[in-house]
């Protein structure tokens, strides 16, 4: 027996919501959209519900047979609404231009692609810009992945990822901005600031899309695609809230996950879209199923096939159809037969026909095929000078014992090791499409600006084979060949900069790992090294947090460098010689063990907190609670002092905070100040500290300034399991300082 929803309430309620909401921001817009929505057949309709993966070369012969020939048959038919991983001046033009001009109403094609932190110029991958709490270089990072895609015809990307994760094992941790939903959410509202700037109908903007809606981040085990099992409370006040700020910040579309969510489905999951989504934060854009994620609800076992899969998501919400051929396939006869209400299909095609019109395709199908402007602005230097910028921001220094950091440039007798120091490929980090192979600056050429007084040493191989997207690296697990040489070399150096970490296409969709150490033989070569020469600075490439706790015991200086796009190597010399000082903090905890995974700052104090002199209280028997490096770590080349807190709460619409922060040390710097609260009792338990707000602050030397807060009800307040958003009267605990772990703290009663 199928499962079918309630459809007669289902629409209903739609028909209902559809007549308050439908309303496009623009009048002469809306009345477009209708306007050409009365004159399309339901076969046209449902043809702008599917998109399509690129499937020819469009500057050559129409195909003849297979695939290829049904979505070019389709395309001339005005079944298609949208194609995705087409790039490309000739190939964007020549597919626009049989939509526009051979199909019967010439409606143009949106053009989609993954332009996921950058286009042409790479910079850091996001969980590494999230680190650098600089939302200005954020939202510069995603301005220049939206002129250079839009170049090449892209007009829609698949960004900001705004999935909340607290696994570090999961691999999409690396496109997302880590552990927290407060900083998550301001990264939201930058990226899509930056990805949709002030115009949408501009040829250098393109529409953003967050995603996954919804609880992607949180798979069971860590493992990608897998069920997520998740309270109403984590699901409102930890996973909502950064979609919530992409959509008020304008985002035009969101994207659907994988997972099912509570046994749901969330391509099929009619309170995530219709209640949440389309109904309580009134969204009027696009829902886009993720790649053949309406096909798969068949493998999930809650569809019996494509047909019943095809119904499922399109009474639940989902606008469009991703490479899963359902919609083109069957919802033209579902509409027939009464299963699936043509208002529904009108409300999807109206918000795809809205978006097409905002981005200015009607007006002109062929803006965003420019090649002038493709030739001009690919590769331009102004964007790798940005890129530079936004990659030194975002290297964190976990540890510098001893001072070797910053290296100076008279230092000679320098040993290099490490097979990602002279790696241009790996850095480059994951999805990155539009981009040629080993066209990062490596570690070794950076350097080379600054200090030539170096030998390199690869130590081991990192893998073996080929390095591409869709295949796993072959990690070396055997060949110890090199490491004998660089044991040697650092036996006879003054000081060793080692770079280890995981590679770019370890991290990323499908990705996971069940061990978050250094692959392959790296461990036994940094222990080989140590051996001989204790003076190590290890630089730490990554895409997610891994488990440094020999390193954090045994080397007295480590960079978390994560994967840092084409400017890399440039980034992380001139944090090494000291030309930067390092003010990336931690958008993630590390752990200090596996097992403390999945692990976020934002613990619950229990029922048995402790510490204890008994066994009879929340730990672990052979490891802290605690961990490794905190949320919102990251040290400087000079030290920051807070003092003086103060909490002025007689305006109970806002309150206001003030610290002062002073640099004490020698050198200018910047500090990242992080305010945390904690409401300490609550109708539902409230975490020991949220973070509520941060300021990123330059100050030279020896001076200092006040630092100013607002804590209004949005920040007090919480929702419960009902949804429903409460502020209660009671205490509330402020603190204040340079991680989620070094806090000033106050108290004040609403």
């Amino acid at each position: 027996m199928r499962y079918r929803p309630n459809f007669t309430v289902i629409t209903l309620f739609c028909l209902l919501f559809f007549s308050l909401t439908s309303t496009a921001k623009d009048p002469d817009i809306d009345r477009k959209v209708n306007e050409l929505l009365g004159k399309m057949t339901l076969q046209e309709k449902v043809g702008q519900m599917n998109q399509y993966n690129g499937f020819w070369d469009a500057t050559g012969p129409a195909p003849t047979d297979g695939d290829a020939k049904l979505k070019y048959d389709h395309l001339r038919a005005g079944l298609v609404g949208s194609v995705l991983n087409v790039r490309g001046y000739e190939h964007v033009r020549e597919l626009q231009q049989v939509a526009v001009e051979e199909t019967r109403l010439g409606i143009p094609l949106i053009f989609a692609l993954d332009v996921i932190h950058g286009h042409k110029t790479l910079f850091p991958v996001p969980l590494a810009e999230a680190a650098s709490w600089d939302l200005e270089a954020i939202e510069t990072s995603a301005r220049i992945a939206a002129i250079e895609s839009s170049a090449q015809g892209i007009n829609w990307t698949f960004a900001p990822m705004v999935d909340i994760s607290e696994d570090a094992r999961w691999g999409r941790v690396v496109e997302g901005a880590g552990e927290d939903p407060y900083l998550g959410s301001q990264v939201a509202i930058a990226r899509v600031n930056g990805f949709q700037g002030d115009d949408l109908a501009a040829n250098d903007t393109i529409a953003a899309c967050a995603k996954h809606f919804a609880a992607y981040g949180f798979p069971l085990a860590g493992r990608d695609y897998n069920r997520a099992d998740i309270s109403r409370d984590t699901l409102y006040n930890t996973v909502f809230p950064p979609f919530e700020a992409a959509l008020n910040a304008g985002a035009r579309t969101v994207m659907n996950s994988f997972n099912t969510v509570n046994g749901i489905p969330a391509t099929a999951s009619t309170f995530l879209m219709r209640d949440i989504l389309k109904g309580r934060w009134a969204f009027d854009g696009v829902v886009v199923s993720d790649w053949g994620s309406v096909s798969e609800l068949v493998a999930h076992g809650f569809a019996e096939d494509l047909e019943h899969a095809a119904e499922l998501a399109a009474n639940a919400g989902s606008d469009m159809d991703m490479e899963g051929y359902a919609y083109v396939k069957h919802l033209e006869n579902l509409v027939k037969e009464g299963k699936v209400s043509e208002a529904l299909v009108d409300d999807a095609v109206r918000r795809i026909l809205t978006l097409k019109f905002e981005l200015g395709l009607f007006d002109n199908p062929y803006g965003y095929s420019d090649k002038a402007r493709e030739e001009k602005l690919l590769g331009h230097k102004k964007h790798l000078a940005a890129a530079r910028d936004v990659a030194k921001r975002s290297i964190v220094l976990l540890k510098n014992e001893g001072e070797l950091l910053p290296i100076k440039k008279s230092q000679k007798n320098i040993a290099v090791i490490g097979p990602l120091a002279s790696d241009k490929n790996s850095v480059l980090g994951t999805w990155r499409a539009a981009v040629d192979d080993n066209t990062a600056v490596s570690l070794i050429e950076g350097m080379t600006q600054y200090n030539k007084h170096f030998i390199y040493q690869e130590g081991v191989k990192f893998n073996l084979g080929e390095e591409t997207f869709a295949s796993p690296i072959v990690v070396n697990e055997t060949d110890r060949t090199g490491m004998a040489e660089a044991v040697a070399l650092a036996a006879e150096s003054d000081i060793v900069v080692m770079m280890l970490g995981e590679h770019g296409f370890q991290s990323g969709e499908g990705r996971s790992r069940t061990h978050i150490d250094f692959p392959g033989l790296q461990q036994e070569l940094l222990e080989a090294v140590h051996a001989k020469n204790k003076n190590i600075i290890l630089v730490v490439a990554s895409g997610r947090p891994l488990d440094l706790s020999w390193a954090d015991q045994h080397v007295p200086a480590i960079l978390q460098a994560w994967q840092l796009g084409s400017e890399s190597g440039n980034a992380l010399a001139e944090v090494l010689f000291g030309h930067y000082n390092p003010s990336g903090k931690l958008p993630v905890s590390f752990p200090r063990s596996l097992g403390q995974v999945p692990f976020t700052y934002r613990q619950l104090n229990t029922g048995r907190p402790g510490p204890k002199d008994n066994v009879f209280w929340s730990h672990y028997n052979d490891e802290k609670n605690s961990p490794l490096y905190p949320f919102g770590h990251g040290l400087s080349y000079t030290g920051f002092e807070y003092s003086k807190l103060r909490i002025d709460s007689s305006d109970k619409s806002s309150i206001r905070v003030s610290v002062k922060l002073k640099n004490v040390g020698k050198r200018k710097g910047e500090e990242v100040a992080q305010l945390y609260i904690r409401d300490r009792v609550a109708s539902t338990v409230r975490p020991l500290k949220e973070l509520k707000g941060f300021q990123k602050v330059e100050l030279a030397a020896g001076k200092s300034k006040t630092l100013k807060f607002t804590l209004s009800e949005k920040e007090l307040g919480f929702y419960n399991a009902d949804g429903q958003f409460l502020l209660e009267n009671g205490e509330f605990e402020v603190m204040v300082g340079g991680s989620s772990d070094t806090l000033l703290s106050e108290v004040f009663t609403y």
